[in-house]
């Protein structure tokens, strides 16, 4: 694979998202490691000089920060002229079908990476009366989308179970890494503390990450309101359901990882509230800073937290949440923050992305002897 040329292609490629995270850190892996060319197609606008713009409209819904290419034949078309050797689709929509098309046309092998719960996001979509049917339509089309691809890489062991649960039979579990560099208990700045004008016995919990309905940030909202008095909530991220309440704080999303590793190790505690998360990358940063993590038990958060690094709320309610909140601060946080980071420097994108490349070099092998 010395001078692959890969192409990212996603429709989620806005400032924070965990998406392009990913994205990045592969960039800057295989620029070290590899000989490849890798670029990234997307309808999100952007200064770098490797990224293909296709034609897209706002994604309503979505606070501005993703486009949704309308023109499949055109998109397909801008991918095709990448001249690639790989595409891996990063999203289930209207471009992994352009996706599709440019492989088959340079006859080349498609490789999906399954970032999103589509079952569970089109249940929450509708109301509860047709969220049967809506669950049952999204298993069918994403069977249906994803047996085209030659492989379909899944971030945490529930997902490939979901992918196969739906009838994916090509799927392999690719867990996502950790820069532990930059996110690092060393990164935490007293000062940057003190300029949120809190009080001195503070208890500073954070959030980081999208403002979306599926986050179940009011609950994160309410349960801070139940433990009053010291609690605060710092909330970092963008979209369209912005947490609010008293003793609670927000901030646009940051594009810096430093700045961001910054505010995770500044602060006492990482949480979320979320159920359908496939992996928690901003969970896993904040583990590499030293934060215990309280989460729900389940999805891709079950996979990172349990009782040796935060604790697992096992169903997502404002009592739950408050006490799981509280016995973290009565219990050993120095033991529970090491810990943490021990957890966190075994998922280093060092140790991650080399499975990532053996992905790659199988698909690749098998086209080429077929």
């Amino acid at each position: 694979m010395g001078n692959l040329h890969l192409l990212d292609v996603t429709m989620f490629w806005n400032l924070s998202g965990g998406v392009r995270r990913y994205i990045d850190a592969k960039h800057r892996w295989a620029l070290r490691h590899t000989a490849w060319t890798h670029s990234v197609a997307t309808p999100m606008r952007d200064d770098d000089a490797t990224t293909v713009h296709v034609p897209g409209l706002p994604l309503p819904g979505s606070g501005g920060a993703y486009r949704l290419p309308w023109r499949r034949d055109a998109s397909a078309r801008l991918l095709r002229d990448a001249r690639p050797d790989l595409i891996e689709a990063a999203d289930p929509y209207r471009l992994a079908w352009a996706a599709l098309d440019a492989s088959d046309a340079l006859d080349i092998p498609p490789v999906a990476f399954c970032h999103s719960n589509l079952e569970a996001l089109a249940a929450q979509a509708v109301a509860p009366r047709w969220r049967r049917a809506a669950r049952r339509a999204a298993r069918g089309y994403a069977r249906h989308l994803y047996r085209q691809f030659e492989l379909v890489l899944a971030p945490s062991r529930a997902m490939a179970a979901h992918l196969r649960d739906w009838g994916v039979a090509r799927v392999v579990h690719q867990p996502l890494g950790v820069d532990t560099q930059t996110f690092h208990p060393r990164r935490g700045d007293m000062r940057w503390r003190a300029s949120l004008g809190l009080p001195a016995d503070a208890r500073l919990l954070v959030y980081a990450g999208r403002f979306a309905p599926e986050k179940n940030l009011e609950l994160l909202s309410a349960a801070l309101q139940r433990l009053g008095e010291p609690y605060w909530l710092f909330a970092v991220g963008s979209g369209p359901v912005r947490p609010h309440g008293e003793r609670v704080i927000t901030a646009s999303a940051l594009r810096d990882p430093t700045l961001l590793a910054t505010v995770l190790a500044s602060s006492d505690l990482f949480v979320h509230a979320g159920v359908q998360e496939t992996f928690g990358l901003a969970a896993l940063e904040a583990l590499a800073c030293g934060l215990p993590l309280v989460a729900c038990r389940a999805e891709g958060l079950a996979e990172l937290v349990d009782d040796s690094v935060g604790r697992a709320v096992e169903r997502p309610s404002v009592e739950d949440f408050a006490a799981a909140i509280a016995d973290v601060y009565a219990a050993d946080r120095e033991s529970l923050g090491a810990a943490a980071r021990r957890r966190a420097e075994a998922a280093d994108w060092d140790r991650v992305l080399p499975s990532l490349a053996d992905h790659y070099a199988r698909v690749l092998g098998s086209a080429a002897r077929s």
